[in-house]
């Protein structure tokens, strides 16, 4: 590809998704991961974009779902004036009796952090979906479905024209054709319905078929099909998300270790936290990725068009909440870039200079991939997720078999059960007993809808795949 350098280019694609949480449930799971990513991720990045950082931001519809909510602003504005403040003074309170002033510090210190970001979405007149959307290019499936595990391809049908409906309804006529494979699930057969949708490019996971580190990983193929394949650069990804990446580091947050009431006033190396040692480490690290990501390009992009296409994808929620100096790394990335000479690139701009690798898999069998365990489909379809992965599918025949009309209850109760985090969320062992719960009340609701037709309540979804058509079933 040609990005405007020799030396290639590297693209950082923020893939930006929340399950459906709004309504279901508080402390310690549900609405609660919402208001902290609006906190610790969301609203940090927004800094980043407005600023002119050239990053590529793709969001789900199933988030967007929930930050276009009406009463988004009001609840979130209770949850930090009224939870978070006195969970961080309970939590203080009692770390400053036990003896442990620096902690209780720190404390004080990170409550700052829910006040500002109050202060930054009142400033924002609560439209917060707005100013995402300003930056957003890429859309994904409805509700994060692993489309090559669905049963039919009126199901797929229905995940991808949702989420592209959604996109350019929300965001108007700029959508240039990316689309976010959730978990970059990608198997053939799902190509003639991203096409028929406008679908133009999508990131897949190729490390199973190429190897680590291989040159392949830094070019973008075309498919028989006509889509762009473009792969995501594992080798650059490691540096950041494994269990060795960055975020590991001793002086950074650890997530894991907490008080009572879930915050995180030490760091990995059992120390109390000290923000200042951390963000320090930071920018020591965002100058290692992209000195890191020049020798990648260096070696493995000699001979490429333009010297090769580096795509870093990362959860947004892992920069800020996941790992909470992650935003201040991604923008002293972005200063490195400059600084070392390193062309950083949204990725539609990239696609359009590109010059494409086709990409022929006739006569040879094309195995399922993903950036899951693996590099395959196991993790949302392995025993630990059997009942979940079968019971989505069956779930998904009966609808089409019921034929028209598709009650529009349950064609949305379908979307929310198709969503790829309850299976990962079992299979992980991450609040298992929230997702089987959550799944489970949509297979009932669903089984309800259908017998109760177009009459079906749908109040408890209240605002989940507000853009989604019954009709897209059935339509040949």
């Amino acid at each position: 590809m040609s990005a405007g350098s020799d030396r290639g280019a590297l693209a950082i694609v923020l893939h930006t998704h929340m399950p459906y949480v709004e309504g279901f449930g508080t402390w310690p799971f549900g609405e609660e991961w919402l208001w902290e990513a609006i906190c610790g991720s969301y609203l940090p990045l927004l800094g980043l974009l407005d600023a002119g950082a050239p990053l590529t931001l793709s969001l789900t519809p199933v988030l967007c779902d929930q930050l276009e909510a009406p009463t988004l602003g009001e609840r979130f504005g209770e949850f930090v004036s009224g939870v978070r403040r006195a969970s961080h003074e309970e939590d203080a309170h009692g770390l400053r009796a036990g003896g442990h002033e620096a902690l209780a510090l720190e404390l004080e210190r990170s409550w700052g952090d829910y006040e500002h970001a109050l202060e930054e979405l009142t400033r924002r007149g609560g439209d917060l979906l707005g100013a995402l959307g300003h930056h957003a290019q890429w859309t994904s499936a409805a509700t994060h479905a692993i489309l090559p595990l669905l049963a039919t391809d009126a199901g797929a049908r229905l995940q991808v024209r949702t989420g592209v409906t959604a996109f350019s309804e929300r965001f108007g006529g700029g959508w240039r054709g990316g689309f976010w494979l959730p978990e970059c699930a990608h198997q053939p057969w799902i190509e003639p319905t991203l096409a028929d949708a406008g679908v133009r490019a999508v990131c897949v996971e190729l490390t199973g078929r190429f190897g680590l580190g291989a040159s392949a990983h830094l070019r973008v193929f075309e498919s028989g099909s006509g889509l762009l394949l473009v792969p995501i650069d594992r080798a650059t990804i490691a540096l950041v998300w494994s269990d060795r990446g960055y975020p590991a580091s001793g002086p950074y947050r650890d997530y894991h270790h907490h008080t009572v009431h879930h915050h995180n006033p030490w760091s990995n190396d059992g120390e109390p936290y000290d923000h200042a040692r951390a963000l320090a480490l930071a920018r020591t690290h965002a100058a290692d990725f992209v000195a890191r990501t020049v020798a990648r390009l260096r070696d493995a992009g000699e001979g490429l068009p333009g010297g090769g296409l580096a795509v870093c994808a990362l959860d947004t929620e892992l920069l800020g909440h996941w790992w909470y100096e992650g935003v201040a790394w991604l923008g002293a990335v972005v200063e490195e870039c400059s600084r070392q000479g390193l062309a950083l690139v949204r990725l539609d701009d990239a696609l359009e200079r590109c010059e494409p690798t086709p990409l022929t898999v006739a006569g040879e069998h094309w195995q399922a991939s993903s950036w899951g365990e693996g590099g395959d489909l196991s993790t949302w379809s392995g025993p630990a997720a059997a009942e979940i992965a079968f019971g989505t599918r069956t779930a998904e025949l009966e609808v089409v078999a019921a034929g028209a009309p598709v009650p529009t209850a349950a064609a949305r109760e379908l979307l929310a059960m198709q969503a790829s985090d309850w299976a990962f969320m079992t299979s992980r062992g991450l609040a298992a007993p929230y997702a089987r719960e959550r799944f489970a009340g949509h297979q009932v609701a669903l089984a309800r809808a259908l017998a109760g037709g177009e009459q079906a309540d749908t109040a408890a979804l209240r605002n989940l795949a507000v853009h989604a058509d019954g009709r897209w079933l059935l339509a040949a």
